[in-house]
């Protein structure tokens, strides 16, 4: 399900394919995201929730924000391929598992790969949430070593979650310095930006691509009513 809480710009194409739900939201100046509600089957989306709720390594990290230490409100784990630089965020460096660590994330790889000719993909963050306190604020997937143009596909299971997707606030050369402020800090000097928002379903995929990651920020809020568990997986090419 797809809401726009905003006016749609007039530069902003909305298409729809019948068969699995599938969306291709055009959100202009070469930002595009892509939903498939359907992607994979009820069951089979059962099936891949419950190997890796119970079989993935889970770890809940401490991470570093605005100077403070705090328990991350999510589990994560991460894969990636051999060879690639080193994942780090907030202060906090994963261990990287290898993919045959995993054999059905291998499988997953493959039909995220089959939806997506021509895409690459090299690494994978995983992360889980287990309730509705566990969240991910507002951010942007636009570290260096994903390139200008990151793709991002994300693969759900489990609980419903709500996804936000907010477009930054157009910065003059005088706004510029602004860059070296952290994101929430740079939210509060905006006063109106465009919005939208995904429930991503059990088995849905959701694609970020071209500069979605330099344009808009994403998160998942908390949600007290969301009491049951969500897996998510967020596929993921690192430049070597």
């Amino acid at each position: 399900m797809y809401s726009n809480k905003f006016k749609k710009p007039e530069n902003e194409e909305v298409k729809e394919e019948s068969g699995r739900g599938k969306q291709s939201i055009d959100l202009g100046n070469g930002s595009e995201v892509i939903y498939i509600q359907r992607f994979i089957g009820f069951e089979k989306s059962w099936e891949f929730f419950d190997y890796l709720n119970k079989h993935i390594p889970w770890i809940r990290p401490t991470i570093r924000v605005f100077g403070r230490q705090c328990l991350q409100p999510r589990d994560t784990c991460y894969v990636a391929s051999p060879g690639l630089p080193e994942l780090v965020y907030s202060g906090y460096k994963p261990h990287a598992y290898s993919w045959d660590d995993f054999p059905p994330i291998k499988d997953l790889l493959d039909m995220v790969l089959e939806a997506l000719p021509g895409s690459k993909f090299n690494s994978l963050l995983l992360n889980r949430y287990k309730g509705g306190n566990d969240n991910v604020g507002w951010h942007a997937d636009d570290e260096k070593l994903y390139g200008p143009t990151p793709e991002i596909a994300s693969v759900s299971f489990g609980c419903e979650r709500e996804f936000l997707l907010k477009k930054r606030p157009m910065k003059s050369s005088q706004e510029r310095r602004l860059d070296d402020e952290p994101t929430s800090k740079r939210l509060k000097k905006s006063s109106h930006f465009d919005q939208h928002s995904f429930i991503l379903k059990h088995g849905s995929l959701l694609v970020m691509k071209g500069y979605t990651q330099r344009d808009w920020l994403h998160s998942v809020p908390k949600r007290a009513k969301a009491e049951a568990t969500r897996i998510n997986l967020t596929f993921r090419h690192v430049v070597v």
